[in-house]
């Protein structure tokens, strides 16, 4: 059975034989929730490449202590992948952010299309953006990873624009494209960008930007994909044709 994997926001000097002390939410969801009791082992990561095996050696109402047994250090994937995602509606943004953390996306940006449904604003958009990257945080511990994708606050075309112009590879996923996503050579490293329009389909001005900037315009198929579910699915394609996946 997979060891219970917990964040935590440093583990710089971290050895063998280290004592790390855990506490907060993340502590009270271990003890309180799981049961977590003395004697246990357990992973802890920082999210950003190291991780450990340990022992818990004492616990308490929202902190509990353990004792490092194991220490590996993983670099970050390459190449690394970024999702733009326009804002879908319902709790769908929240299924597309947890499928793509799980696939093994570097980082998910939030995008105010123009024929996007939802709406953030004010306050709406702060709980938005912070339910996502709660999403992602659960997400990437159940798929025990050792990075950790950054969610972005909400962009605007301009902003993704400029993504696009930085990137080694951008791809936008159009249902009335003619290039095949899978005809593309996908870089080994670097970084590579999908952008994925809302449920009521990218605008033409949008689409001719982002093209403008360096993207290409592309298909998964024959069927058209819900938002949601469309990034990890072009994802995916790509990652099979890196090392990543190889």
């Amino acid at each position: 059975m997979s060891l219970p994997v917990h964040l935590v926001p440093s583990l710089d000097g971290v050895c063998v034989g280290s004592s790390v002390t855990v506490d907060g939410d993340e502590a009270h969801h271990a003890v309180a929730v799981r049961r977590l009791r003395v004697g246990e082992a357990v992973v802890l990561t920082d999210g950003r490449g190291t991780s450990v095996v340990a022992e818990v050696g004492a616990t308490g109402k929202r902190v509990f202590s353990v004792t490092v047994t194991s220490v590996e250090t993983a670099p970050a994937p390459a190449p690394a992948i970024t999702v733009v995602q326009a804002l879908p509606k319902g709790d769908r943004g929240e299924l597309a952010v947890e499928v793509l953390t799980e696939v093994g996306v570097a980082r998910v940006v939030p995008w105010a299309a123009s024929r996007s449904v939802a709406v953030w604003k004010g306050e709406r958009a702060e709980k938005s953006l912070a339910r996502w990257r709660s999403t992602a945080r659960e997400a990437a511990k159940q798929a025990r990873r050792s990075w950790f994708p950054e969610v972005d606050p909400l962009a605007s075309t301009a902003d993704v624009v400029a993504l696009v112009a930085s990137a080694s590879l951008a791809v936008v996923l159009h249902e009335a494209a003619t290039v095949p996503l899978t005809s593309l050579a996908v870089p080994a490293d670097g970084s590579v960008l999908v952008v994925v329009g809302p449920e009521g389909g990218l605008a033409d001005d949008e689409v001719a930007a982002l093209v403008a900037a360096g993207a290409t315009s592309v298909r998964l198929g024959a069927e058209v994909l819900r938002t949601s579910t469309a990034g990890v699915v072009a994802v995916a394609a790509l990652l099979a044709r890196t090392p990543r996946w190889g």
